[in-house]
């Protein structure tokens, strides 16, 4: 998960006690007793945290290098091969704001630590499944497990961490998210090559169970967290709140659209790749996931560029960006391919990072409960391109991934050219508001 997931999930506004994350921070703990660097438990959580977002990436996204494969074994199309990635995501998206409000009562170390070990445990029989509907049907439950990790690592780190010592410790478990995320696909490509896609996702399970031995050794005990009751009527009011907030729905969109490009692109390209003119290895299509690294320089960048050009205008740049990526991808090269998924990988990160961002600033209130349904938009997004991607390229080949791509920015860019007119409209009307009345801009 890029960096800017992570900033909304850290906010302390709330609307009531049973409703934010933040809440459950004890308010006689003062901040000089939080970790921070050369507090004895501060390197251990650090560690336990990337070791958990490496296994939760690694994990979640453990089958998409390995769709051609899949459906070679199994004799099925690139349609029905992609539900494995579907299936996980789409859990995920699921379950991320129940697990995120059942760590209030049970508390975030407890629920990392159960999420973690069930993954494990369907990781370990994923390799064993007889038929592809098996498959689906254990990624969608291991994809709603993986939903406990997100949900409570950001919460942990608000009331253990000092708030000094936040940033620099939010951004080694995104680390740990990206590393894991581009990790899992190569390995599961290179071991694939040798001995199968079944072996590949053993591999990927032993790896995730490592990690999560890791997780429970490492992480230090919860010491500033008090159990709040769960109240499902005040849940519900703050997420209802949150989706009647139109920018906040503008916001959810857009997130769900560049991850729709995305999920589509990535989850088909191996067919491509491994077809002709290509035919490129199944180890050398998982190394095409090196690029993800494009991603964190692009997200890290976002900063920047949304301070120059207002986030508005860094959307402009990523619609422009991860568009020409997708029509550059139409060339039959591999270095013009391999440009256009820099492109779409820098574009997306930019687009991705510029709205999670904002939803941090635009909620006022529940700050944790929007954060989590920007990743609950974020990840149908995912599951929606890589089921219509798939389904695009099985009737039209590559032509029709990108042109689904190319429906799905069009859609972004329309609604970031609709809030560029709602807020010049709003910036003409106060201004003439002023001089009805005399006032001085």
């Amino acid at each position: 998960m890029p960096p800017a997931d992570t900033r909304a999930s850290t906010g302390n506004h709330r609307v009531d006690a049973s409703a934010s994350p933040s809440s459950n921070q004890n308010p006689n703990s003062p901040e000089s007793e939080r970790m921070s660097p050369g507090h004895p438990g501060y390197l251990r959580m650090r560690l336990a945290l990337f070791t958990a977002g490496l296994a939760t990436f690694a994990l979640l996204y453990s089958t998409q290098a390995l769709l051609p494969a899949i459906s070679d074994d199994l004799r099925v199309q690139a349609d029905q091969a992609s539900w494995s990635v579907s299936a996980a995501t789409f859990g995920l998206a699921l379950a991320v704001v129940p697990l995120s409000a059942l760590s209030e009562r049970f508390g975030r170390r407890a629920m990392m630590t159960v999420s973690l070990t069930v993954a494990v445990v369907l990781a370990l029989l994923v390799p064993f499944a007889p038929d592809l509907g098996w498959l689906i049907g254990l990624r969608a439950v291991q994809g709603a497990a993986l939903a406990g990790i997100p949900a409570s690592a950001m919460a942990y780190l608000s009331e253990e961490v000092h708030p000094k010592a936040l940033i620099g410790t939010i951004g080694l478990f995104v680390a740990g998210n990206s590393v894991g995320g581009m990790s899992g696909r190569i390995v599961t490509g290179w071991v694939a090559d040798a001995w199968g896609w079944r072996a590949a996702l053993a591999a990927v399970g032993v790896m995730a169970l490592l990690c999560a031995a890791s997780f429970r050794m490492l992480l230090p005990k919860a010491r500033h967290f008090t159990p709040a009751s769960v109240s499902p009527r005040a849940l519900a009011r703050t997420l209802a709140g949150h989706l009647s907030d139109p920018l906040l729905c503008r916001l959810y969109a857009i997130g769900a659209l560049f991850m729709t490009v995305f999920g589509g692109v990535y989850t088909v390209i191996g067919y491509r790749l491994v077809a002709e003119p290509f035919g490129l290895s199944q180890s050398l299509i998982g190394s095409i996931f090196l690029i993800y690294l494009v991603g964190t320089v692009s997200s890290a960048a976002t900063g920047k560029l949304v301070g120059r050009l207002g986030r508005r205008g860094a959307l402009y740049v990523a619609v422009s960006t991860t568009a020409a990526g997708l029509l550059l991808s139409l060339l039959n090269s591999i270095p013009a391919v391999l440009a256009g998924l820099v492109l779409i990988t820098a574009g997306f990160f930019a687009g991705h990072a510029a709205a999670s961002s904002a939803v941090s600033r635009t909620a006022k209130t529940g700050r944790a409960q929007a954060a989590a349904l920007y990743q609950a938009s974020y990840y149908i997004g995912s599951s929606l391109g890589g089921a219509l991607g798939a389904l695009a390229f099985h009737a039209a080949g590559w032509g029709g991934t990108v042109a689904m791509g190319l429906v799905a920015v069009g859609g972004a860019a329309a609604i970031t050219v609709y809030a560029t007119r709602k807020a010049v409209a709003e910036r003409r009307a106060e201004a003439a508001r002023r001089d009805l009345c005399g006032v001085p801009a």
